[in-house]
């Protein structure tokens, strides 16, 4: 059986993230942004209060079958260290465990080679392919970033197209210039 829990945490400045864990491994994280309001019969909120969005689209295959050692603890420990990241601290989000089995080896590969990107550096789509293990194949390397589910984890923001600064999804690049800033990137408002 895998224990999975999912919560949804609050960065002030951010917004609501959610985070999913399963077995003490991260298999989900969408990025903090702001709430969305629903507006009902009882005002903004509606009866169910405020909704809180993106949510994660499912599981996947990849959910890890090891017995839990830590539990709640770990899932605390996790949002706290994202809330720390989020306020500007250095905390080693590349040190938590996440579930990094992906579709196809070159896909882990990809995720595993970001994980070793340091704060404050990038690299292009081509990089990214090449450090996988299959130097061109810029293109897969991005499809692979636009479907990545664990932002910030594997650090998908880090990556760059060889022209300028690259797309970041729903969350639009004004959000990617702002996390490369938070990490120190010097260049962050060139791109």
């Amino acid at each position: 059986m895998v224990s999975v829990t999912q919560v949804a945490y609050e960065v002030e400045g951010w917004g609501v993230g959610e985070l999913v864990v399963a077995d003490d491994r991260v298999v989900w994280h969408d990025l903090p942004w702001p709430r969305v309001q629903r507006v009902g019969p009882e005002g903004i909120g509606g009866a169910n209060g405020p909704s809180q969005t993106p949510t994660h689209r499912g599981l996947g295959p990849g959910v890890s079958r090891k017995a839990s050692g830590k539990g709640r603890a770990f899932v605390t420990e996790v949002v706290q260290l994202l809330q720390a990241y989020f306020a500007g601290e250095r905390v080693p989000l590349e040190d938590v465990p996440v579930d990094l089995d992906y579709e196809t080896p070159f896909l882990t590969s990809c995720a595993s080679a970001l994980r070793t990107i340091p704060r404050g550096e990038v690299v292009t789509y081509g990089e990214l392919a090449a450090l996988a293990g299959r130097p061109g194949a810029a293109r897969a390397a991005g499809s692979f970033c636009a479907r990545s589910r664990l932002s910030i984890f594997v650090p998908c923001h880090r990556v760059v197209s060889a022209g300028g600064l690259g797309p970041y999804g729903s969350y639009g690049t004004g959000y990617k210039r702002r996390l490369l800033a938070l990490e120190g990137y010097e260049h962050a408002d060139a791109v």
